[in-house]
């Protein structure tokens, strides 16, 4: 035990599930085969955790200390329902395996990986695969998740408590498929690594490991499908995005739009690896839907570098994803686009159409874009308000502030 004091034993307890909690259960339930029972006994262990961290300090590798102690819940659990002697046996030469295993952060990578390919098991509802990756894998929220697809909190709840009992009663193994079986299985991958990439870019005060995560992860599946395309176009769509996350604070903390930001401050490394899986991604056959979202950032990129404006560009390869992937958040980002080249009239029909779909009311992206549009039109009293709602929504100390002083200029 190295450190003590209950604000610093919470503070690294956060963390670690944060950083953490997806590694461990994908570790779990791949040895147990049941991802709710590997929930509890994690609970169970982040629990003991904020009882024991603060009066015997954090342990050297936290990591290991919570697998334990989740795998003692594991062993107490079958002794109480007195389970037979021969499960018994299996169940101590688990534990035995997890306690080495405890150390060797490589294991339990494979063992994410395959619980990802695990969750995108065609028995596996089609509506539950990337959800159920993103809580068990990624560690992100029912409510999290219900935001990104636009669902309710309760809902999606029951879509994965439903998903994690089919993997359990059908003793859904948790392997990486063989080869010819993987791409069968990606999209949902893929889209549940884009989606836990996201939801870290969105969370500016938070830490960056959730996007340093989905990076790597992306970066293995790539290793293991080195022919196929989106895999490499959805490594470099957020390689784009990573290189700008520098800038995307100012000196003072304040949150930075793509037009204001320091270009300097981009990692140049990070852009031509980009650049150069696109080519690659382009090459290979064809063109999907991360492949021409990568093509909007390094238009993006482009533009900032060379000062010379692309929209046209922008709002063509937005036509082309919404005929691939269409999707309300794809209608969202042409209308701003649309307003670039003067569009107006579309933009704004475009903006009103989709007020309709009440999945925009709690969207924060829709109104920000909303406000800014009204915003550009002179229409002042619309984009003060469209503006108040997005400042409600925003989670975001530094964007919300960035978006009450837009607010505050309209109204001057």
């Amino acid at each position: 035990m190295t450190v003590s004091g209950s604000s610093v034993a919470r503070g690294v307890a956060e963390r670690v599930a944060r950083e953490s909690y997806g590694r461990l259960v994908a570790y779990l339930g791949g040895r147990l085969g049941d991802i709710a029972s590997a929930e509890d006994a994690l609970a169970t262990a982040f629990l003991t955790a904020l009882e024991k961290w603060p009066v015997d300090g954090v342990p050297d590798n936290p990591d290991a200390w919570l697998l334990t102690i989740a795998r003692r819940r594991k062993l107490d659990d079958w002794r109480r329902d007195k389970v037979k002697a021969k499960s018994a046996d299996h169940l101590a030469l688990i534990a035995e395996e997890l306690s080495t295993a405890a150390e060797m952060e490589e294991e339990i990578a494979d063992r994410r990986l395959a619980l990802m390919f695990a969750c995108a098991h065609p028995g596996i509802d089609v509506s539950a695969r990337t959800p159920l990756i993103l809580q068990t894998v990624l560690g992100l929220t029912a409510a999290d998740i219900g935001a990104r697809f636009l669902v309710s909190p309760g809902a999606m709840g029951q879509r994965l408590v439903r998903a994690k009992a089919r993997i359990r009663d059908e003793k859904i193994p948790f392997l990486v498929p063989e080869k010819e079986e993987l791409s069968h299985r990606l999209p949902p991958v893929l889209a549940s690594i884009y989606a836990a990439y996201t939801s870290g870019w969105m969370d500016l005060d938070g830490a960056e490991a959730l996007g340093q995560e989905a990076i790597w992860l992306a970066s293995v599946v790539v290793s293991l499908l080195p022919q196929e395309p989106e895999p490499k176009g959805l490594l470099a769509l957020m390689l784009y995005t990573e290189a700008r996350r520098s800038s995307r604070r100012g000196p003072d903390g304040a949150f930075v739009p793509l037009d204001s930001q320091d270009v300097g401050l981009w990692d140049r490394r990070q852009l031509r690896l980009a650049e150069g899986l696109l080519r690659e991604a382009n090459a290979n056959g064809p063109t999907g839907r991360y492949q021409i979202e990568a093509a909007i950032q390094s238009a993006h990129v482009a533009r900032r570098l060379s000062g010379i404006s692309n929209w046209q560009a922008v709002v063509s390869l937005y036509d082309v994803l919404g005929r691939i992937a269409p999707s309300p958040v794809v209608t969202l980002n042409r209308c701003v686009a649309l307003m670039r080249i003067g569009q107006v009239d579309a933009a704004l029909d475009d903006i009103h159409a989709l007020a309709r779909d009440p999945r925009m009311a709690d969207y924060l992206p829709y109104w920000t874009a909303r406000a800014q549009i009204c915003a550009d039109l002179g229409r002042h009293v619309e984009a003060a308000e469209a503006f108040t709602i997005a400042i409600g929504l925003c989670w975001s100390e530094a964007e919300r502030r960035h978006l009450e002083g837009q607010r505050s200029k309209i109204l001057c």
